[in-house]
């Protein structure tokens, strides 16, 4: 399991419970979920919730937020 697991299935809660198209987490609320600060492995493992049905669409640096959307059916 991945150790972004607990991440990918609490965007999918979200997706399920808002309904909306995209959904903007700030670090600090990724950081909650996981219970460790996201770190360069993230790039390499954004691809994982490609599974799940939605894609990170933006990292925002400055903002220190990612914004995560539904993939395109």
């Amino acid at each position: 399991m991945s150790k972004y697991f607990n991440l990918w299935q609490y965007v999918d809660n979200l997706f399920r419970i808002t309904e909306e198209d995209s959904v903007m987490l700030s670090f600090e609320e990724i950081r909650k979920v996981l219970g460790f600060e996201i770190d360069h492995s993230f790039l390499k493992t954004k691809k994982e919730c490609l599974a799940w049905g939605y894609q990170v669409e933006k990292i925002l640096l400055k903002e220190k937020k990612i914004k995560f959307s539904k993939r395109p059916s």
